[in-house]
């Protein structure tokens, strides 16, 4: 570790500081003027740097604009006396760390200088890593066995899909595949299949001839060509339209296809990675996904753990993306206290890693001060993790006079009034008896009407829970961004956010 310097023209000041930081075994080297620190950084830089403000010569903003122009990563503490709070604001424009004020306590002053060398170490650790892998972090077991995969993958083009919750990475995954992949000098293209129309899902993924349909006004080259050689990442694979499953399994077969509209067979010389958070067996014995497709693209299948299965990496994680978005609007990262990371630690994350990144945004954006506390993290945070959620209860709903099937009971949250077993218990037989009473009556498209009824119960309850926000509600109920719009639109249901 390199050592502390402390610049200032006051010896007794010098020999406080010095004798303070011994008893804390840690190096320093004293300055008495800043013109003396400015020529040393020619040979060398501190770990931490603690100047005065008001010196014989260059001042200490001078010598502090000079270390973050060269060096924006050391942190910077600034001496100032009572008088000069003019200079210690400049002193916060210019990125100073923190400062001290005259007459300071030397037991608080070894401890704002601790937590600069912390802050100095963690950055440190943060820029090597990102030199060497900053396309993933992670040091819990479960994904240093997703390293391991990909080391084993790096000389192999197999197909890959990869399986995991909404926001747990995998799109880095893919990117990760390819880097270390013997195609990493060719393309890397990536389409979400649930964010593309099923019109234009067809000409995205094969390109169209001009005049193949009104609007193809010139002939256009799809996914497939634009990764050859390359590597072609489909997420949400889950969600692809029957037809073009039937398609993209020709393609995985013989390595041919047709553009919309086109007549000529193209060679498909392309890698394909998948991905998808859904359970692609059920929908393979739901009729929704080809048997013979899925077999086609889990060659080799990797697991992203979610986040609460990785609890330990959300330190590393939180510290790495607030350094990030305090690089990108250039400003200093904010730092969270131990207890909001422990805090932080305990919360499920539902939306995973994406969630937690945004959550570091917020935080280098809102958060009041530079260390952040509980109190400063968003409050439907903090109110989500102190009010538990409470068991849910089902309350029958009367049959309508008309004779039609009484829609299904909407669950009503209620403090702990039945068990868990019972709810489940008395939803499913009153879903039995529904059904049993519609098919009495030959009532047509049961499936359909009962599916839609659940589905909207399901979505209401969820929107209700995330105060409207859709991208919440869709994260919760397990399916994508796209597949609740659409089931709103559906469905008619309204109380929903366009977030």
């Amino acid at each position: 570790m390199k050592p502390i310097w402390i610049v200032d023209d006051d010896e007794s000041i010098r020999w406080v500081l010095e004798k303070a930081l011994a008893r804390e075994n840690l190096a320093t080297q004293s300055f008495s003027s800043a013109r003396d620190a400015m020529a040393a950084l020619q040979n060398g830089t501190p770990q931490v740097l603690v100047s005065d403000i008001r010196m014989p010569g260059a001042s200490g903003l001078e010598l502090l604009q000079t270390v973050k122009a060269k060096h924006p990563g050391i942190p910077v503490i600034i001496i100032t006396a009572f008088s000069d709070l003019d200079s210690a604001v400049s002193a916060f424009q210019g990125g100073a760390f923190e400062y001290l004020a005259k007459p300071f306590d030397v037991d608080k002053a070894v401890e704002l200088i601790r937590r600069a060398l912390d802050e100095s170490l963690r950055e440190t650790d943060i820029e090597q890593g990102a030199a060497q892998t900053p396309e993933i972090l992670g040091q819990a077991p479960a994904m240093q066995d997703v390293f391991r995969a990909i080391g084993r993958l790096s000389q192999s083009n197999v197909t890959v899909l990869i399986t995991g919750e909404s926001g747990s990475g995998k799109e880095l995954v893919a990117r990760a595949l390819h880097k270390h992949s013997p195609r990493a000098s060719q393309p890397f293209v990536a389409l979400n299949t649930a964010a593309i129309p099923k019109d234009l899902l067809e000409s995205e993924l094969f390109g169209h001839e001009r005049g193949a349909f009104t609007g193809a006004q010139a002939m256009r080259r799809g996914r497939f060509e634009q990764a050859e050689g390359g590597t072609l990442f489909l997420d949400e694979i889950g969600d692809m339209p029957l037809d073009l499953q039937t398609r993209l399994l020709r393609v995985l077969s013989d390595g041919h296809f047709y553009r919309v509209g086109g007549h000529q067979s193209l060679k498909a010389n392309v890698r394909v990675i998948a991905a998808t958070h859904q359970n692609l067996e059920h929908r393979v014995r739901e009729g929704l996904f080809r048997e013979d497709l899925y077999h086609r693209l889990n060659v080799i299948r990797l697991r992203l753990p979610s986040l609460r299965e990785r609890s330990e990496d959300i330190p590393i994680l939180a510290r790495y993306f607030l350094t990030q978005s305090a690089r990108q609007l250039g400003v200093e990262a904010k730092r969270l206290s131990p207890q909001a990371m422990q805090f932080l630690s305990q919360l499920e994350f539902p939306g995973n890693v994406r969630q937690l990144e945004n959550l570091c945004n917020w935080i280098t954006v809102m958060a009041p001060g530079q260390t952040v506390e509980i109190k400063d993290l968003p409050q439907d945070l903090v109110e989500e993790r102190v009010h538990a959620p409470q068991p849910a209860q089902i309350v029958a709903a009367p049959a309508s006079a008309a004779g039609a099937p009484a829609p299904l009971a909407q669950p009503e949250l209620s403090a702990g009034a039945v068990s868990a077993e019972a709810v489940a218990g008395n939803w499913i037989s009153l879903l039995e008896t529904e059904a049993a009473q519609m098919l009495a009556s030959e009532q047509p498209e049961v499936m359909d009407i009962l599916g839609r009824q659940f589905e909207a119960a399901l979505i209401k309850i969820a929107l209700k829970h995330t105060h409207g926000r859709k991208n919440d509600a869709a994260v919760r109920l397990g399916i994508g961004r796209n597949t609740i719009t659409r089931k709103i639109q559906e469905l008619g249901i309204g109380g929903a956010e366009d977030d």
